[in-house]
């Protein structure tokens, strides 16, 4: 099993990197961990076909994380010519927020044509696994605010665990969400500046041992993490690395 990081950056594109979007690459599956706003962009210069794609989980609704969703269904619909059903995993308010999305940027196209092919939509209550063919994700409570829940998740996938901490500020959900975790990927915005709704360096680096993750990989850096990215002592995430699990 292998994971891709399509897009290891922020909001603001801060390195020129593209938004948060991870590709779990398994035998059987392949899933899309978030899906910012450039993840088809990214997909495409990865030489990524979305029609491989079987699904997208989600931590939250902001659109550096969802807001590709509209952009992958109406490639999906009409380049892709996609016939076979795509999941789409969520907090609560994912339908909702996903229409209005799509009404935003292309008015029409949340209910017009019918779609080609099978869309499973779901929202995700916190605390229980969303069970899928050959995979489980749990979603925890994560400290951010979109508007709707926001959450980090552990995926169980080919008997190995990805952990996912989302946008948050610390909160010790996260040593549940990445204890004894093959992968535990982890935003962290700033290296000591408390930025609310996120993560310093300085207050990340001593529970991670707390967690006990396997491997940790830092990711969604702001500037002055990226400058200082070197002198860590823990991997950070770039746009295309690839890692086996």
């Amino acid at each position: 099993m292998e994971l891709t990081f399509i897009g290891s950056g922020n909001a603001f594109g801060a390195g020129g990197r593209h938004n948060t979007c991870f590709l779990l690459a398994g035998a059987k599956r392949r899933l899309l961990i978030d899906c910012g706003a450039s993840s088809l962009v990214g997909m495409r210069q990865r030489g990524i076909e979305p029609n491989e794609i079987d699904g997208v989980v989600l931590t939250h609704l902001h659109g550096d994380h969802f807001g590709g969703l509209p952009f992958l269904l109406l490639d999906a619909q009409h380049i892709s010519k996609r016939k076979d059903g795509i999941f789409v995993f969520g907090p609560p308010g994912l339908s909702a927020r996903l229409a209005q999305a799509q009404e935003v940027l292309f008015p029409g196209s949340s209910t017009t044509p019918p779609l080609r092919f099978p869309l499973d939509l779901r929202e995700m209550p916190v605390g229980e696994p969303c069970r899928g063919d050959g995979f489980a994700v749990t979603p925890y409570p994560a400290d951010h605010s979109a508007g709707a829940p926001c959450y980090a998740l552990r995926v169980e996938m080919e008997g190995k665990i990805v952990a996912y901490s989302g946008d948050t500020a610390w909160t010790e959900a996260l040593i549940e969400v990445g204890r004894g975790a093959d992968l535990f990927i982890c935003e962290c915005s700033s290296y000591e500046r408390a930025v609310p709704g996120h993560l310093d360096y300085k207050t990340l680096a001593p529970r991670l041992a707390e967690i006990g993750a396997k491997r940790v990989i830092i990711t969604h850096m702001n500037t002055d993490m990226l400058e200082l990215r070197h002198t860590l002592a823990h991997e950070t995430a770039d746009d295309g690395l690839t890692i086996k699990l």
